[in-house]
C-alpha cells in the first residue's frame, strides 16, 4: 500500500523542496492546509505519512500532482501545473512539432508575452 512506501519513495525530501522552492515556511503550508506545523515537519523528516486526502490537499497546494508529489513523476510536475486544458492539449500537440517549428511557437510566445508585459507596465 502507497502509506507504508512515503519514505522510500522520495517523498519526504520531495515535499520540503517544494515547499522552498514555493518559499512557504512550515508554518505557512500547515495555516493554508489547516493543520499543526509539527504535522509538515514529520512528514519532510519522514516520521509520519499524510492520507490519501492530505496527500491531494498538499499536492494541490505545492501546484503539482499526487503523483509527482508522491513518486517524482517529472511529466506529471509540468501537466499539473497547467490548469488550462485546452491550452495543454495545444502544448502537446506542439511538442510533436520539429524542433524548428518548436523554437518558432517559443519565440512567438516569449514575443507576445513580452509585448504583454509592456503594455501592463504603460498602463500603470
Amino acid at each position: 500500500m502507497m502509506e507504508n512506501n512515503y519514505k522510500n519513495s522520495g517523498f519526504p525530501e520531495r515535499l520540503k523542496k517544494l515547499r522552498l522552492e514555493k518559499g512557504l515556511s512550515q508554518t505557512e503550508i500547515a495555516e493554508k492546509l489547516g493543520v499543526n506545523p509539527n504535522n509538515i515537519g514529520r512528514y519532510e523528516r519522514g516520521e509520519s505519512n499524510p492520507n490519501t486526502k492530505f496527500l491531494k490537499a498538499l499536492a494541490d497546494c505545492l501546484g503539482v500532482s499526487v503523483d509527482y508529489l508522491y513518486d517524482g513523476i517529472e511529466e506529471d510536475a509540468a501537466v499539473a501545473d497547467l490548469k488550462d486544458k485546452e491550452l495543454l492539449e495545444i502544448f502537446t500537440k506542439a511538442e510533436q512539432l520539429s524542433d524548428k517549428d518548436k523554437d518558432t511557437i517559443k519565440e512567438l510566445l516569449r514575443a507576445f508575452i513580452k509585448n504583454k508585459e509592456l503594455e501592463k507596465l504603460m498602463a500603470s
